[in-house]
């Protein structure tokens, strides 16, 4: 009787390596599973510091930009003054090296006030303020602005068409 013994001891070693097979094929699983979530919360992880990076990134870029265009606009209102200090220091020239008198000591004199009250429009007004004012021109008078558009558009561009 020991063969059919055998026989048996024979099936529940193969059992038994089936059951252990299935085993560690269900533990693979569990850890490829596992594997997969700790896989997708480190991709998480690095996608969000990654999106705050790219974040500090634009938001250092933009403070950059504001910057430069403040630094821009700031040259700009120091060119602006320096012009009308220029007009005015023009004027003063005109006064010097003009006559005081007859026809041409008066033209002299009504070119000068001119230069220098536009100087100092120019230099108290700044690029801003004189902005301010033109827009506040244009408001006023819509049509002759219009018109004014218009006609040098169409000079400049009888300029530009005789150059071709």
């Amino acid at each position: 009787m020991n063969p059919p013994t055998t026989k048996n001891q024979g099936g529940n070693q193969a059992g038994q390596a089936r059951d252990q097979a299935n085993q560690a094929v269900e533990k693979g699983r569990d850890a490829a599973s596992h594997a997969g979530e700790a896989v997708s919360h480190a991709a998480s992880a690095v996608g969000q510091a990654v999106a705050q990076k790219a974040s500090d990134v634009a938001s250092a870029v933009g403070h950059k930009a504001s910057d430069a265009a403040s630094a821009v606009g700031h040259r700009a209102e120091d060119a602006t003054a320096s012009v009308g200090s220029g007009l005015q220091t023009a004027a003063d020239k005109v006064r010097e090296y003009t006559p005081d008198g007859g026809m041409l000591g008066s033209a002299s004199r009504g070119v000068a006030g001119a230069l220098d009250s536009a100087g100092k429009y120019v230099e108290d007004r700044n690029l801003t303020g004189m902005m301010d004012d033109m827009t506040s021109l244009i408001k006023r008078n819509p049509i002759p602005a219009l018109l004014l558009g218009l006609g040098v558009g169409f000079l400049i561009g009888r300029v530009l068409s005789s150059r071709s």
